[in-house]
């Protein structure tokens, strides 16, 4: 077994205790335990401890994560393994050395002590929550590669899969006042809601719909197009894929949101 992946097994287990006894007994100690059992021949501890000091200074931080990327599944209600390893993950998906771990080998070893020390479905729901809070971050590394990085101008555009998104600035007014409708993403940004259209859908009745979804409003009214822009995305279907964003000015006489259910949203 690889040093990392021992290192990292351990930490999981010495959380697994910690958690099991309501985070009341040393980490530590446990950890020290553990490498002293089960890696007596380790040379180099410091990454174990490093995963560990990480999630104990940010503990709070990660666990508010978990629950805003999978808001259907109450902390405690997720299994402790499962719970365990998104903390691995997202301490070294957010707060470790990206020069050291790259974000993609964070993920993947995530999802591997999931699949190894968890349950049938286990590998998918880290790798669907680690894979939520990756693309809210921006999907950092997306393009690092042992091989030579195309450039832009090497990229044939045209030739490039295209994505139709519609998105809004959605409004609804008060006498002299005006008040906007944004959504909230598990880091802090307020921003536009958007989605994906669906293939040959009109776009303007498309951006519609996807509004309606995510905000949970009845009433729409689109006043005009405002602009749209695109940007390069990596698929892991399609690669490389053009995402083509159409803005639009929507009032609502609504004066209720209703956010829907989703990992990257969560107000």
């Amino acid at each position: 077994m690889a040093n990392r992946h021992l290192a990292r097994s351990i930490a999981l287990q010495s959380l697994f205790e910690w958690d099991f006894y309501d985070f009341a007994h040393d980490i530590d100690a446990i950890v020290g335990r553990n490498i002293l059992e089960f890696a007596p021949g380790m040379d180099d501890n410091s990454f174990t401890k490093n995963i560990i000091d990480s999630i104990k200074e940010h503990k709070v931080e990660i666990d508010d994560i978990i629950q805003k990327a999978a808001p259907e599944w109450p902390l405690r209600q997720i299994a402790p393994i499962d719970r365990n390893v998104l903390r691995i993950g997202l301490a070294e998906l957010l707060f470790g050395d990206r020069a050291e771990v790259p974000p993609k080998v964070a993920i993947n070893e995530a999802i591997e002590l999931a699949k190894t020390f968890g349950g049938d479905s286990s590998g998918k729901f880290v790798n669907g929550v680690l894979g939520t809070v990756y693309r809210e971050i921006g999907e950092p590394g997306k393009d690092d590669t042992g091989k030579k990085r195309v450039s832009m101008s090497e990229l044939d555009l045209e030739k490039l899969p295209r994505e139709e998104l519609g998105g809004a600035v959605v409004i609804r007014r008060d006498g002299k006042k005006v008040f906007f409708a944004l959504v909230h993403d598990v880091f802090g940004h307020w921003t536009f809601s958007k989605g994906h259209l669906e293939a040959g859908e009109d776009v303007e009745a498309g951006t519609i719909r996807e509004i309606k979804e995510e905000l949970g409003v009845t009433n729409l009214k689109v006043v005009q197009k405002i602009g749209d822009n695109e940007y390069l995305a990596s698929d892991p279907e399609t690669g490389p894929t053009r995402r083509h964003v159409n803005y639009f000015l929507i009032e609502t006489p609504d004066e209720e949101l209703h956010l829907e259910s989703s990992g990257g949203l969560d107000d």
